[in-house]
């Protein structure tokens, strides 16, 4: 038996835009670094022979190029009548491509199992529509004006879900001769119309995106699993007259700098090294060697934005960090709150996630003797 599947597009997602704001349609939306409805597409084409997607044909070919899918259909202004557009591009395929079974999928729902595909596909061997259905387990209440109005039984009631699967023919037929019609899911045209349609087995995780919550929950389920690195940085530089002071990203006053061959900023040097030993990724001086005149006198923020991106890169993310600065003068505590506000954005995170304190040697050694600053630093980051 051939099988297909219409992949549904062209809604707006107006209840995912109202909650988060979010100029893209749920489907276009970014799960693990590609679009929802691409997860989706994924999943079904090693069951399927052919997938028709029907939505906006340019943001379909964006977000599926390269997967060998049919040419995008315009969607219609119902979830019905765009079901029917996909089913008649199918219609118009050759003889010997045309399929026995069609699924009708949504490209908001990008988390399907084999299990789940293959149970809709073999129900249609019995039944000329079959469909994936969740058990409802919590107790139903009706509602007016804020309080209960009654309370529903939930025996026999099921949450129903996608792929739905029917035999084509039949399918295609009902829905041309309800044209005029408007059914949410595509089941009720063969229910109405008297035929049986078979519940299989659905699955708890194969959740529509409709929430931003529902986002979370589908990043931890696609989403690769991210394993805890610590890492440590340490860094020293000798004072120097006629060189401003810099530290952790901003200028603070005081009557020597920090001698070095960029401009020597302690707190960002530590934290560098503290981010590429946690990536296991060598120190500052290996991605920045002071051998090369290109750094000499170089705003170290370039190198902090440089330690960020390699987090994202590798397609993690800085749960925080923690700066001590040692030195008896200047004072930390007044300039503390910007550099922590300088680090937070030269980084791109929530200031939150950056701590930044001081402390002094008791007048014990080089920093006790003011020849220098020192600065010890951790970070803790989330990598696959």
């Amino acid at each position: 038996m051939r099988v297909a599947a219409i992949l549904l597009a062209a809604g707006t997602g107006s209840r995912y835009a109202a909650t988060t704001g979010s100029p893209l349609p749920k489907q276009y939306v970014l799960l693990a670094g590609r679009p929802v409805i691409r997860h989706a597409a994924e999943a079904l084409l090693p069951y399927v022979a052919c997938i028709q997607p029907v939505g906006d044909p340019q943001s379909l070919a964006d977000a599926l190029d390269g997967l060998a899918v049919l040419p995008p259909v315009a969607g219609g202004d119902t979830r019905q009548a765009s079901v029917r557009a996909g089913l008649e591009a199918l219609d118009r395929l050759p003889a010997e491509q045309k399929p026995d079974l069609v699924l009708v999928h949504d490209g908001a729902r990008p988390y399907l199992t084999p299990k789940l595909i293959g149970g809709v596909v073999q129900a249609l061997a019995d039944h000329p529509g079959a469909i994936p259905a969740v058990p409802v387990a919590d107790t139903l209440k009706r509602g007016k004006d804020g309080v209960i109005d009654g309370t529903v039984p939930r025996d026999h009631l099921y949450r129903a879900q996608t792929p739905q699967g029917f035999r084509f023919p039949l399918f295609l037929e009902l829905h041309r001769a309800s044209a005029s019609l408007s059914a949410t899911d595509d089941a009720k045209l063969l229910e109405d119309a008297g035929f049986s349609v078979a519940l299989v087995p659905g699955d708890d995780d194969n959740i529509k995106l409709t929430y931003e919550d529902d986002l979370v929950r589908l990043e931890r389920l696609i989403g690769p699993t991210l394993l805890p690195r610590v890492g440590l940085g340490y860094d020293v530089h000798a004072f120097e007259e006629g060189r401003p002071l810099i530290m952790c990203g901003i200028t603070v006053p005081h009557t020597h700098g920090l001698a070095g061959h960029s401009d020597a900023d302690v707190g960002i040097h530590a934290l560098c090294d503290a981010i590429y030993g946690a990536l296991a990724e060598g120190d500052i001086g290996r991605h920045f060697p002071p051998s090369q005149n290109e750094w000499k006198d170089a705003d170290s923020a370039r190198f902090l934005i440089h330690a960020g991106q390699r987090i994202r890169e590798r397609g993690g993310m800085l749960v925080n960090a923690d700066l001590t600065l040692i030195c008896e003068r200047p004072k930390i505590g007044p300039h503390a709150q910007a550099m922590r506000e300088r680090l937070a954005a030269l980084l791109e995170v929530d200031v939150d996630r950056i701590s930044v304190k001081a402390t002094t040697s008791e007048r014990l050694g080089f920093t006790g003797r003011e020849e220098g600053i020192a600065c010890a630093a951790t970070v803790s980051v989330l990598v696959p």
